[in-house]
């Protein structure tokens, strides 16, 4: 028996290997493939212009409703871009007038429903999936919040700030940042292509813009329905047409697309990003439309450039030469504007250059060999294997049909493309990758830590520096643009320095041990209390040592760049801590003080405050910061500037109050800080031990 089980354990493992063996990529073998019935949808259309479309899917009880609408966000204007974006948003998270935000919300999730509403660059959509049988319960209250959004300013706020907060985050990413940079290369950075949302951009939107915008969208002549799920569709044409009869016809949406005004150059152009050790690298140019003859010939030659693992950039920038630890390509062909080709990689700083060439001379190489009879074979199965999935459910198989419908393609686009790709020869790809693709001519933008990677950039020209600063909304107000009297401002500073900076003290830096308080009503209890060391080095350096519950994160501020870490890990740092906290650096007391003779002070007045008259200072800066200054003592009260927090969705007004002065080897120092925003308490520290170096 024992040796019988040992005969089949080692037959069992031979036939396995021989079964793998057979298994390598280049040997596998593709079945024909079969032809596949596509179910017809129906259609019908309601004289107030809603187009439907009806799929039965009985597979399980269950009804989804997915609705396209004319419109898009290129339709936002120059001063309001994120429109669209904020009207879709609000429309779902505010409800309608007869179903608030929170009803809407209980009904939905008592009846185990999904609600949502948005709108991209060139459409918008709106869907509802239910069980089959609270569909007609639900039917009224989905065409209720898309008739009657109520818009409430709560949920707009709401909205703004989480609006915010995403572009506050949107240079964490390198590789975010490449495509999107990449983008506004290729189109332009002010074309409707390629702007972005900004600070400002949101703030200049009211709740009336979006009540126009909705007005003008939701029209029945910009709605496509389909349905697809668990129903008949003669009783289902009964429902809808009741349903809809009386929505509100509108004006039709005219979708004007502008000319991408595009010149092919070669140009050079560089992010830095010093908290990264690699670079992320795209180059390309314009790419084309969807109806383009040559189309089909486009997808095959990309798919032998960049198609995953078997693509050539893949096998030999990568595999073969070791240059990337990602490599990836694509030429887009948009069907209302042109869309954009590109090859990238993601490669060490020290192999940014070589990286470049390498992808280079792939597309050359493509343009001046013809592919091989193999790679156009198997290139071909793959592609077409790959294409069954855009067909593989009920639900897109609608989806595709309304799209189609949408961007003005013929029913039978699908079936045309298959047989187009199974037309395309050897002769096509090498014909279309001459005409299409111009490697002298492509933009190459760089993502990454400029120090590593030194000049290599240098042998493409110059090098075109891209600013990706967030710019902040303008936040002044009648104090701080008000101007001053400066002889004044600069007699009270110095009587300032002088209080601080006991006889012209100097010093290098300053260490200081305090406990500190964050004040939040998101945090446990409402605050956290932790200690930290911090040692500066004015003007411009300073590390600190906090201790959290988890254990110690060192953050370090030098040369501009910040640095943290949790015990031997380094952490991520968001690319706006760095000026945050040199900011900081700038507007301390003690800086302002060591710096007095090349400040440009100005006086704004007199105020008491409980009894002291205070002396204020407006010290001019990136964000002007005005000091209270004691007239008896010379020490300052209290500081406050202006400042913009995505977090709080505007702008806030910072007040820091100093207290418990002592005098720590000719230097007075404040060893209780207390600050505000807005008025509501943000952190307090005590100092307990201050050293000067």
């Amino acid at each position: 028996m024992k040796t019988l089980k040992t005969f089949l354990f080692v037959f069992f493992i031979v036939g396995c290997t021989t079964v793998f063996a057979q298994q390598k990529y280049d040997q596998l073998t593709y079945p024909k493939l079969k032809s596949y019935n596509i179910p017809k949808v129906e259609t019908f259309k309601l004289r107030n212009g809603i187009t439907f479309y009806l799929l039965e899917d009985h597979e399980l009880p269950l009804i989804n409703l997915h609705a396209m609408v004319r419109t898009g966000s290129i339709l936002d204007p120059s001063g309001k871009v994120g429109l669209a974006d904020l009207t879709g948003m609000v429309m779902r998270n505010g409800g309608s007038e007869k179903y608030p935000a929170d009803s809407l919300n209980k009904i939905l999730e008592d009846h185990a429903a999904k609600m949502s509403i948005s709108i991209g660059t060139t459409s918008g959509s709106a869907n509802l999936n239910v069980l089959k049988k609270d569909f007609d319960s639900l039917l009224p209250i989905f065409i209720d919040v898309l008739r009657h959004p109520s818009f409430p300013k709560d949920k707009i706020e709401l909205a703004k700030k989480r609006l915010k907060s995403s572009i506050s985050r949107r240079n964490d990413d390198s590789q975010s940042i490449a495509f999107r940079e990449f983008r506004r290369l290729i189109y332009g950075p002010h074309s409707v292509y390629g702007r972005l949302e900004q600070y400002q951009t949101i703030d200049n939107i009211k709740r009336n813009d979006m009540i126009a915008y909705h007005q003008s969208a939701f029209g029945g002549s910009n709605l496509m329905i389909g349905i697809v799920g668990d129903f008949n569709i003669k009783s289902m044409k009964k429902i809808l047409k009741k349903a809809f009869d009386h929505y509100p016809k509108g004006k039709s949406t005219n979708l004007e697309f502008p000319k991408v005004n595009y010149n092919y150059a070669q140009t050079i152009n560089f992010i830095n990003k010093s908290n990264i050790n690699q670079s992320v690298v795209l180059m390309g140019h314009l790419g084309g439309f969807r109806k383009n003859p040559d189309y089909a010939a486009l997808q095959v030659m990309n798919q032998v450039l960049s198609g995953g693992f078997s693509g050539r950039l893949m096998q030999h920038v990568r595999t073969d030469l070791g240059l990337a630890y990602a490599v990836f390509g694509n030429y887009n062909s948009n069907v209302f504007y042109p869309g954009v080709f590109y090859a990238g990689v993601m490669t060490k700083s020290a192999t940014t250059a070589k990286a470049i060439d390498a992808v280079k001379n792939e597309i050359v190489k493509l343009q001046q060999k013809p592919i091989t009879e193999k790679e156009l074979k198997d290139t071909k199965e793959q592609f077409l294997n790959s294409l069954v999935f855009r067909y593989d459910s009920r639900s897109k198989i609608l989806n595709k049909k309304m799209q189609n419908a949408y961007d003005g393609m013929p029913s039978d686009a699908f079936e045309k493309y298959v047989n187009n790709v199974k037309a395309v020869t050897i002769a096509d790809v090498q014909r279309v990758a001459k005409k299409y693709l111009k490697p002298d001519k492509m933009q190459i933008l760089v993502v990454g830590n400029k120090q590593q990677i030194g000049d290599q950039l240098q042998k493409y020209g110059k090098v075109n520096d891209i600013d990706i600063t967030i710019p902040e909304p303008n936040v002044s107000d009648n104090a701080t643009s008000a101007k001053g009297d400066v002889k004044q401002g600069q007699f009270w500073l110095e009587k300032m320095a002088n209080a601080i900076l006991k006889d012209g003290k100097k010093f290098k830096s300053v260490t200081t041990s305090e406990q500190s308080t964050q004040y939040n009503a998101q945090l446990p209890g409402g605050k956290m209390t932790m200690s930290a060391t911090s040692t500066v080095t004015f003007p411009d350096q300073m590390t600190t040592k906090i201790n959290t519950p988890g254990g110690t994160v060192t953050m370090t501020l030098k040369d501009g760049k910040v640095e943290r870490k949790f015990g031997d890990r380094t952490l991520p740092s968001p690319p706006q801590l760095a000026e945050i906290l040199s900011e900081s650096l700038k507007r301390n007391y003690l800086s302002i003080a060591l710096n007095s003779k090349s400040e440009k002070p100005e006086f704004m007045g007199m105020k008491t405050v409980d009894g002291t008259k205070l002396a204020e200072i407006k010290i001019p800066q990136k964000k002007p910061v005005h000091f209270f200054i004691d007239t008896s003592t010379g020490l300052p009260q209290y500081m406050q500037y202006t400042t913009y927090s995505p977090a709080a969705g505007g702008k806030v007004k910072v007040k820091t109050t100093f207290s418990d002065w002592k005098t720590v080897d000719g230097i007075s120092y404040a060893f209780k800080e207390v600050t505000t925003q807005n008025g509501k308490k943000a952190s307090e520290s005590d100092y307990n031990k201050v050293s000067i170096n």
